[in-house]
């Protein structure tokens, strides 16, 4: 069987906070997720939902209450974990006195590169997030987009195997959305798996392969994109002539959405009471002009989720 990149079992973590510590905040609760070697992972979630907190578990830069962590069969935080890792912190801040090749030089050495493969990895690391040109200005004068490019540049030294990227689309303007959407895509052609946790919603929709959204420190919903939207999508938009609104509207369920326009009937219902629908019309002499499944989109997906769990955003408090 092939390792998973990424396997949580019961993962939880819960915070003591307040000035007696009396306080304890469940961030995250008994996380059970697998991420298969090669995908794009999508992680939604409002403030407050665990996802950076999943992401510290995952790299060992907070110890878990309970449960456990694996990055490729190695347990999280171990050497051979950390070393399958390229990450983009959500809010990264580079030291500021060097010069943007330089910080991406330092760490490569930290990765282990030396000599002429870490020059040529920071080459094509700079050249890969079009920074080359402004590589020789100190990062101070940087504007935040092109931290945000720099420390991209430096998640991809030594090839890693899997990259969690917090938040990369933070300061990018469109063009460079669009180029950050192509470079991932370039990353999972050579064979990584990406975990991408984010709020702009289009960028998961765009590349994602597989989907998790996470409420209140719980994972609520998980599975392929497409099944995601498909399983949202039970819904039909169809177009009728030949038949009065009124026939219509009465055999139509309450919860349907009717229109008209230029003599015909426009409906949105169910895909069930949509089949029914046009029997019945059909059956009145009237005509099919158009039947069209609905496609949801994923911020639909994910707006429907928050209201379905409204009362959990923000993480439990004991």
């Amino acid at each position: 069987m092939t390792t998973a990149a990424i396997q949580t079992i019961g993962l939880s973590k819960t915070y003591t906070l307040g000035f007696l510590m009396n306080r304890r905040v469940k961030a995250l609760q008994s996380l059970d997720l697998t991420v298969q070697p090669g995908q794009i992972y999508g992680v939604l979630g409002p403030n407050g939902a665990g996802k950076s907190t999943t992401l510290k578990l995952l790299l060992a830069l907070v110890k878990p209450t309970s449960g456990r962590a694996l990055i490729f069969g190695h347990p999280a935080g171990s050497k051979a974990g950390r070393a399958e890792v390229g990450f983009l912190p959500e809010n990264p801040a580079p030291h500021d006195y060097l010069t943007g090749r330089e910080f991406v030089r330092m760490c490569g050495q930290l990765r282990g590169l030396s000599g002429v493969e870490l020059d040529r990895e920071v080459d094509q690391a700079l050249a890969r997030v079009e920074m080359t040109r402004t590589a020789g200005l100190a990062i101070r004068r940087y504007s935040k987009g092109m931290v945000q490019r720099v420390s991209l540049a430096q998640s991809l030294l030594g090839k890693p195997r899997l990259l969690i990227l917090d938040e990369p689309s933070s300061g990018l303007d469109p063009v460079g959305r669009r180029q950050f959407r192509d470079l991932v895509l370039e990353e999972k052609a050579r064979g990584a798996t990406v975990m991408l946790c984010t709020h702009i919603i289009p960028d998961v929709e765009a590349i994602c392969d597989r989907v998790a959204v996470l409420v209140g420190g719980r994972l609520v919903k998980e599975g392929p994109l497409s099944e995601l939207l498909v399983s949202e999508a039970a819904e039909v938009e169809l177009t009728l002539e030949g038949v009065d609104a009124e026939a219509v509207r009465a055999a139509c369920p309450a919860q349907a959405h009717l229109t008209t326009a230029a003599g015909r009937v426009l409906v949105r219902t169910s895909a069930e009471s949509g089949t029914a629908l046009v029997g019945a019309m059909l059956q009145r002499g009237g005509r099919l002009v158009s039947y069209t499944p609905v496609k949801h989109s994923l911020e639909q997906l994910f707006l429907s989720t928050l209201e379905s769990e409204r009362g959990a955003v923000g993480g439990d408090l004991t």
